[in-house]
């Protein structure tokens, strides 16, 4: 896996909780934030899909105007 090196800025909130993540798990900052931004993607990319999933077909009788209609310039 190839890395890039980032630089974020954190509250003083967030960087005491991450360290003491870190402490406890015996893992870095950096695979503290790797799975955090994980986690995020993935539901990012799963609200996506479901909100996709739930419309689909939910107006079948929509019509769209014809081509021919449309000023062409």
């Amino acid at each position: 896996m190839s890395s890039t090196r980032t630089q974020v800025y954190l509250t003083e909130a967030q960087r005491e909780r991450i360290d003491t993540l870190t402490q406890a798990e015996g893992i870095t900052l950096a695979e503290v934030v790797r799975r955090a931004l994980d986690d995020y993607l993935e539901r990012q990319s799963a609200d996506v899909e479901a909100a996709l999933s739930v419309t689909f077909g939910a107006v079948p009788d929509a019509a769209a105007p014809n081509r021919d209609e449309w000023e062409r310039g």
